[in-house]
């Protein structure tokens, strides 16, 4: 059945109504058609973190921001982000299956009603305790006059973006269901459009509003999270769509989730517990450690999202779908093929960054009131974020799995692990390295999380190919290697003929240091057989020349 059949209220057959799963050519399909749209969220969120830069530095303002935006960001990722994917995914993907498309809405308004009681009532609470809460989370910004107050007031602003995401969130996890990914990943772009325009706007406008002028970024906030919602409705509209305030405890599909949504909550945590726990430690660390720290992760964070995320969310969808299916092999292909893709495309950003964590910082950053001492002191934290990046991406794809399976344990006792072993990591480092220790701690924690979650998938799955996926794996940083020693060769030559410190010369540099490195890149993938680097930028060729990949 079609979907405008579905639309004029037609019979919607189970089986016709969800797409077929993809297999590993249209998985790449559809991870590049995520990623083009994540590319322009990404860039956008490069913008925004520019003009914050720009109008903040790292200085007492923008540490209070980052800190009270992290509180809500905190919640939103725990319990709106990280445990829908993992729970009301497969439950819409089952539901659309088994009962089709009236069963599958009804359980989405159930789960929106239920997402907008529920964090509403954590925004309303957030608002009211949100003195104490800061204290308890940033005490050491009393030590700065005014620092600790405006923090409290950024985070009674900010809090009901909670609400807001969720919302985007859940239409989000309907349309990647019904296998529409480009809108859904290009609504994130609408939030920094909305970020921007509070740094552009709003921040003068802040004081006629009685507020400091770190408020408008905190109202751009929230203007992001409201057109990251809008920018969704009219694709799932036209889908059928159509929103009603519904209650209804009793139903199975929604006790489900609720089910899985509350270990979830846990089993996805360590990325963003992890994260709270950097901030709360850098407070302590001086004047700059929270900003460093959060423009180096957020920078780090760029790969995961154009390559990780954009992967991941192609391949939940087919994972469970297979699921709903019981078929083993193809959550296996599914798995393998995702995890190969993803080292083609994440070892050689890692070892990129490191490689030129300095001179990226001082484009991207440097400027304004982002100095030319927040260069290197961001670039170090970066180097040390940057090994992490693996274990990110792979626990993106790895969790959801277990969820699928409906193993909602595992991925819950290994986060915890997870958040164990950083705590104790980035308590030990911090004493040595200072906030850099808290970066290394994260990344190898990390690690350890997604290998954790890996080897135990191997043994539930009765093997994810996983000869085919350490032979990728090694030829991939075998190329890598060769790759970031070009790359440093080129810069320091580079910076040898033009050594200015202009935006153009800087420009100049990069980019000709990436280019030399993606050639040498390309030459080292061709003589060691690497068909999943081949792969993708065969695509990416296609596109740009307006071929159908």
């Amino acid at each position: 059945m079609s979907a405008s059949a579905a639309r004029e209220g037609g019979p919607v057959g189970p089986p016709p109504a969800v797409a077929a799963p993809q297999g590993g050519a249209r998985l790449a399909r559809s991870a590049g058609l995520i990623g083009l749209a994540t590319m322009a969220s990404r860039v956008l969120g490069l913008a925004r973190d520019v003009a914050y830069a720009w109008l903040f530095g790292a200085g007492d303002q923008m540490d209070a921001f980052r800190v009270a935006f992290r509180i809500p960001n905190l919640v939103r990722d725990l319990f709106a982000e990280g445990a829908m994917t993992a729970a009301f995914v497969p439950t819409f993907t089952r539901t659309l299956t088994h009962q089709g498309r009236d069963a599958a809405w009804r359980l989405g308004q159930l789960v929106m009603t239920a997402l907008i009681i529920v964090t509403s009532a954590i925004a309303a609470a957030g608002i009211v305790f949100a003195d104490p809460l800061t204290r308890l989370f940033a005490a050491d910004y009393a030590a700065v006059p005014g620092k600790l107050e405006l923090t409290i007031t950024l985070t009674r602003i900010m809090f009901p973006f909670l609400t807001l995401v969720a919302v985007a969130v859940a239409a989000m996890g309907m349309l990647n269901s019904l296998r529409h990914f480009f809108v859904p990943a290009l609504s994130p772009a609408l939030f920094n459009v909305g970020a921007i325009i509070g740094a552009v706007a709003f921040v003068p406008l802040a004081p006629s509003l009685g507020l400091h002028p770190a408020g408008g970024l905190a109202l751009g906030t929230l203007l992001g999270g409201l057109l990251q919602a809008a920018v969704q409705w009219p694709s799932l509209a036209r889908e059928g769509f159509r929103f009603r305030f519904r209650v209804d405890t009793s139903d199975p599909a929604l006790r489900e989730i609720l089910v899985l949504m509350l270990p979830g909550t846990v089993g996805l945590a360590a990325v963003q517990i992890n994260q709270f726990v950097n901030t709360v430690l850098a407070t302590g660390e001086g004047t700059g450690a929270v900003s460093w720290l959060d423009y180096a992760f957020r920078l780090m964070y760029l790969p995961i999202g154009l390559f990780g995320v954009s992967i991941a969310t192609a391949a939940v969808p087919t994972i469970a779908t297979y699921a709903a299916r019981d078929d083993v092999a193809g959550i296996r292909r599914t798995v393998s093929s995702g995890l190969r893709l993803m080292y083609a495309l994440n070892v050689p950003a890692t070892v990129g960054l490191i490689a030129l964590a300095s001179p990226i910082v001082a484009l991207i950053f440097e400027r304004g009131s982002f100095t030319a001492a927040d260069t290197p002191a961001t670039a170090a934290a970066l180097m040390c974020y940057a090994p992490g990046l693996l274990g990110y991406s792979v626990v993106k794809i790895a969790s959801p799995t277990f969820y699928a399976l409906r193993d909602s344990r595992t991925p819950v006792l290994v986060s915890v692990l997870s958040v164990l072993l950083n705590v104790a990591l980035n308590l030990a480092l911090v004493r040595v390295m200072g906030y850099r220790g808290l970066a290394l701690g994260t990344a190898l924690a990390s690690i350890v999380n997604a290998a954790v979650l890996l080897y135990l998938l191997h043994r539930r799955l009765g093997g994810i190919e996983a000869r085919a996926t350490f032979v990728t794996l090694a030829k991939v940083s075998v190329a890598s290697a060769v790759m970031a020693a070009a790359a440093v060769g080129a810069i320091e030559l580079f910076t040898t003929w033009w050594p200015a410190a202009t935006f153009v010369a800087r420009l100049v540099r990069v980019f000709g240091a990436i280019a030399v490195g993606i050639v040498i890149l390309l030459g080292a993938s061709r003589v060691l057989r690497i068909a999943e680097i081949d792969e993708a930028l065969g695509r990416v060729a296609a596109r740009l020349l307006g071929r159908r990949p």
